[in-house]
């Protein structure tokens, strides 16, 4: 059980950095002004935690 979870941990820590390059390549590509970039890495943040999160709950209880 502990295992599962340093694993997912270290899993999730890797995705996060991984969209996080993703999304400020996005940014500097299509030109979006420096004023948008914290809302949209705050946005794109939220929406990968609940994402991991509900993934971990899924694999936890299944």
């Amino acid at each position: 059980m502990i295992a599962l979870m340093i694993t997912f941990v270290i899993f999730s820590i890797f995705i996060l950095f991984h969209i996080n390059r993703m999304t400020n390549l996005l940014c500097i590509q299509k030109e979006i002004p420096e004023e948008r970039h914290k809302k949209i890495f705050r946005t794109v943040n939220i929406l990968i935690v609940i994402l991991l999160s509900t993934s971990y709950i899924e694999i936890l209880y299944v």
